[in-house]
């Protein structure tokens, strides 16, 4: 299915289940919809929405300005197009951020669930470290997917499966197209977006960089953590039964 985002861009998901709740599930960095196939299970109790962000997936590959508010537009253009008598946004990675910017503007909304992102709104990135990372991205990409991203990303528990999955999928594209995607996330403060978020906020986090609890909640107005230990950035691939396990939970 297809959405208009707020610049003309075409955003596509797919709609599987049913159910009063809509899940909508947002892909990080590079990633699709497809990346939270193993969340089809709950399809018998809710609507499964799986949508690729403008730039990724079978969405809009170019945009006239790749800003955070551009990518929070493409998911309240889904949301808009559901029957849902709920929506729950879950995030992962870069998405953390996109989600809370969109949940102002997501009618029907009651949770908010961010995947191993987010994890401390009082540690934003200085800007030498933005320009460092934009930089090598630009730069050498090949040896930063090769020797750099491994290191951020995944953990010893990280399936090997998945590492090739993902080291393969972050390569058909350039280091220039990597850092235009990701830069608006690199560039935000979440801290004010966050005060406007009236429905629960739920993070999923792994243990591979530390979370701060106590920092979320100055922000957040309802905030909790689950904490899914001995794998990487990507739980909902690399340990789908734990990471569906916490979700149900959650909902």
């Amino acid at each position: 299915m297809q959405a208009t985002s707020l610049d003309g861009s075409t955003i596509h998901y797919d709609i599987t289940g049913s159910g009063d709740t809509a899940l909508v599930f947002v892909h990080g960095w590079m990633g699709n919809g497809t990346w939270w196939d193993a969340q089809r299970g709950f399809s018998g109790t809710h609507q499964i929405v799986q949508m690729d962000l403008a730039g990724h997936g079978r969405s809009t590959k170019t945009r006239a300005a790749w800003t955070a508010a551009a990518y929070a537009a493409d998911i309240v253009a889904v949301t808009r197009e559901l029957a849902a008598k709920h929506i729950v946004l879950v995030g992962h990675s870069m998405s953390g951020a996109y989600v809370v910017l969109a949940a102002p503007e997501v009618s029907k909304l009651s949770m908010v669930v961010l995947v191993d992102t987010l994890k401390n709104l009082d540690a934003p990135r200085s800007d030498a470290e933005i320009d460092g990372m934009l930089a090598l991205y630009r730069s050498d990409y090949a040896n930063t997917l090769a020797t750099i991203l491994p290191r951020l990303l995944f953990a010893p528990g990280t399936p090997a499966l998945v590492r090739v999955r993902l080291m393969r999928e972050f390569g058909t594209v350039t280091g220039d197209t990597a850092a235009k995607l990701v830069e608006p996330l690199y560039r935000i403060d979440l801290r004010d977006a966050a005060r406007l978020v009236r429905v629960p906020v739920r993070g999923i986090d792994t243990d591979l960089h530390p979370s701060d609890v106590v920092a979320n909640r100055r922000y957040f107005a309802d905030y909790a953590l689950t904490t899914i230990a001995g794998y990487g950035h990507y739980p909902m691939l690399e340990a789908p039964e734990a990471f569906n396990a916490a979700l149900a939970t959650l909902l």
